[in-house]
């Protein structure tokens, strides 16, 4: 059984600094492309950040370019976002998922497991 638990969330002043950490069980997490997504009440889950298995590369949303870094450990089979300076705007609840594709997309119905979430909160 495949599991993606996010950890990290909180509240933070913004221009403050938060980083989250999504732990994989179940799958061969070397060979899977991870991926942050967000969704703010209202909206669509949209694309973060991703970072693919094939050569390493990472991609962001224009959004966070800049201030967020994802990065994987996978001897830990855990992947991570740095996220600084963040802004009221960045407020939503952040979800990891996996694919085993080995490039990055930035559609969220091609990822095949979703963790649960994890709520950031920026106040401004």
């Amino acid at each position: 059984q495949v599991q993606l638990i996010e950890s990290g969330g909180g509240l933070v002043q913004a221009g403050g600094s938060l980083r989250l950490s999504c732990a994989a069980s179940g799958l061969a997490f070397r060979s899977y492309t991870m991926a942050w997504f967000r969704q703010a009440p209202g909206k669509e889950r949209e694309f973060v950040a991703a970072i693919n298995w094939g050569d390493g590369r990472s991609d962001y949303a224009d959004s966070v370019k800049g201030r967020f870094t994802i990065f994987r450990d996978n001897g830990k089979k855990t992947v991570y976002l740095e996220m600084n300076s963040l802004k009221p705007e960045d407020t939503a609840v952040y979800y990891c998922a996996a694919d085993n594709a080995p490039y990055i997309t930035v559609r969220p119905l091609a990822y095949k497991y979703w963790g649960q979430g994890t709520q950031v909160t920026v106040s401004s």
